[in-house]
Formats: C-alpha cells, structure tokens, sequence
C-alpha cells in the first residue's frame, strides 16, 4: 500500500473514532436544519399526541382572542376524536374557527400524527375561506400532488433549529426556527414560565413574519405578527379533558 493511501485511511479512522466518541457522550448528533423524511413505520401510535409544547388531546377546546389590523379577533380549536387516514398512518383532526368582528370567516380541518420520537407532524389542512366565496385556497394534503409532511412541533427543541412545517409548492410552504426555550409570557388564562418562542415564515410571503409561543403542558398561549401586519392571538381559555392544574395558570 503506498503512503497516499496509509494516510486516506488513518483520516478516515480519526474521524470515524471522533463522531463515535460524540455520540456517546452526548447521546444524539443533532444537526441544525436536518430535514426528516417521513416514514410511517416511525408511527406506533400517531394519534397519542403529547409532546410537551403541542399536546392534543380530543375533547379539548383552546380558545384565543385578539385583534387583526384593529378588528377584534377569535379562534375556537377543537381537538376532536375524529381521524382521517393520510400516508397509510391515521391522524388527528384538529377543528379551527376563526372570526372577526364576530362574524365566522373561516373554517379548517387540521390533520396532525406524532411519531415514535414524538415529533408532531402536519400533514395537510382543508380549509374554507367563508369570507371569499367558500374558497378551498391553501388547502393541502401530504401525498396528494407532491405535497409533503412537515415537523410543526419538534420532540426536543434547540436554539438555532430550523425545520419545514408543510410543503406544497405555492400553495403551503411555512417554515419555522427555534428562537427561545426560557420566555416567561402572561396572557389572559394565565402567566408562565420556559415558553418556547419560534418565528414562522414563508417564502411565500417573504415580507411576513410570525412569533408563537408555546407553554409545556399547554401548547399554543400567543401568536404575534412581528413583520407585514399588526395581528396577535392570546390564549383565554381551555375548555374539556386538556385543562391544565399547573401553578403557573390562573
């Protein structure tokens, strides 16, 4: 064997014996921006959805209230019993109204599944803009016209992650980024502590930008449009069998 080739392999073996001592002392390699590949062998049981920042459990009602460009606003999700079978796994049906002004001016069926790592994926929405004639713009499923499946809820988030939450090209494209896992926030139902703060996007509406906040054990408490309009939602109230006991509510 000539000298080159002692010294490809002696790089290669270094570099193999660094990865194996970083994994083992730090349990996983996480890398910034991995784009998961859906698999359905990876959902056991994807309708028990209870990651800690998105738990949807059916029965429950999360209310929000807020206001749209000065418009008071309100958001009525439904985590029903309902499933609707996507990719060959079933997944949960979450029912979103929402109004302004008090009038109803759209509807929406969410579909989510959690996989065995418990990650909280989206797989696609059907929705009704009341306000424009019934159209179904927007709306998505994942397998259907090269539409794919996207993280929206990570099983352990880090600062700086990066990830798609739905991809259907022109017509669904967020993305969302890891920003905070320490806020304390105070909305209407109550005050808490170890928020995870993301920031949501599109390249869609590049001009657009979104901050969200999520609580552990409660899910979404605040969304606020931080970029291209002068919109925000607070959590009010939880209604049915996902109520929070924690100390840190009202």
């Amino acid at each position: 064997m000539d000298t080159e080739a002692v010294k490809v392999l002696v790089f290669v073996a270094i570099n193999l014996t660094f990865l194996v001592l970083l994994l083992s002392s730090s349990g996983e390699l996480h890398i910034q921006g991995l784009s998961m590949i859906f698999d359905k062998s990876n959902f056991t049981n994807p309708l028990k959805i209870d990651n800690k920042y998105l738990p949807l459990k059916p029965g429950t009602t999360l209310i929000y209230e807020g206001k749209s460009d000065g418009d008071p606003t309100r958001d009525v999700f439904v985590v029903t019993n309902d499933t609707k079978e996507i990719m060959g796994i079933p997944t949960r049906i979450v029912h979103d109204d929402g109004y302004v002004k008090g009038e109803h001016e759209e509807t929406t069926n969410d579909w989510f599944a959690q996989d065995d790592q418990g990650n909280v994926w989206y797989m696609g929405e059907y929705t009704t803009d009341l306000s424009n004639k019934g159209s179904h713009e927007g709306s998505w499923e994942a397998g259907v016209k090269g539409a794919k499946a996207g993280i929206v809820m990570e099983a352990n988030p880090k600062i700086n992650d990066k990830y798609n939450q739905e991809f259907s090209k022109g017509v669904a494209e967020d993305k969302g980024a890891v920003l905070s896992l320490d806020e304390k926030i105070t909305v209407p139902y109550g005050n808490f502590s170890n928020v995870l703060k993301t920031k949501d996007f599109s390249p869609l509406e590049p001009d657009t930008v979104e901050n969200k906040y999520y609580a552990q054990n409660i899910g979404e408490v605040k969304a606020l449009t931080v970029k291209g309009g002068a919109e925000v939602e607070s959590l009010v109230q939880i209604n049915g069998t996902g109520k929070s006991n924690s100390s840190d509510t009202k």
